[in-house]
């Protein structure tokens, strides 16, 4: 009965409100625009790195960031084996590993695993900070560490920023 009324629809046509003012807009594949950012990791505590390279692969820096699309860019890290360790971790912090027999866990350290893959821990750390989910596993594939300061992705022109600016 009051839907009907002559003052209603006068007032729906008086305030009509744009339409794409309020939508929340969310990014999909196609429309995401993916960078290559090169991070140097000299002298840089591993925690603080791999947090910000984390929040760089889920792609939460962009202003359209959505959870369920791979939206984040891909990232180069270079001088992985200079990343540093602060306080006594370097000796004491244990990574554990199972190999799925009885009695088959083993234990390593942050020293013996630089002797061995120094990339090993920079992946170790960000894939801890990635969600488990379908989603991570191929976001986990735009991150690329190299042990030197020599990488082979120069044709996509990465950008090199600086860990700061995500403080």
């Amino acid at each position: 009965m009051y839907l009907c009324s002559p003052i209603l629809v006068n007032f729906k046509n008086i305030c009509k409100v744009d339409t794409l003012s309020y939508k929340t807009v969310s990014l999909n594949k196609n429309t995401v625009q993916k960078n290559w950012l090169l991070i140097d990791a000299t002298n840089v505590p591993v925690g603080r790195l791999c947090s910000v390279v984390a929040y760089i692969l889920r792609g939460k820096h962009k202003p359209g960031f959505t959870p369920h699309v791979d939206c984040g860019d891909n990232v180069i890290v270079i001088n992985a084996d200079k990343v540093i360790f602060t306080g006594k971790k370097t000796e004491e912090k244990q990574y554990v590993r199972y190999t799925g027999y009885p009695g088959g866990q083993r234990f390593t350290t942050p020293a013996r695993l630089f002797a061995t893959n120094p990339t090993k821990i920079i992946e170790h750390a960000v894939k801890g900070m990635l969600p488990r989910n379908r989603l991570s596993r191929r976001i986990f594939h735009n991150l690329h560490i190299y042990a030197g300061d020599k990488h082979p992705h120069e044709a996509q022109q990465p950008i090199l920023i600086s860990i700061d600016k995500f403080k």
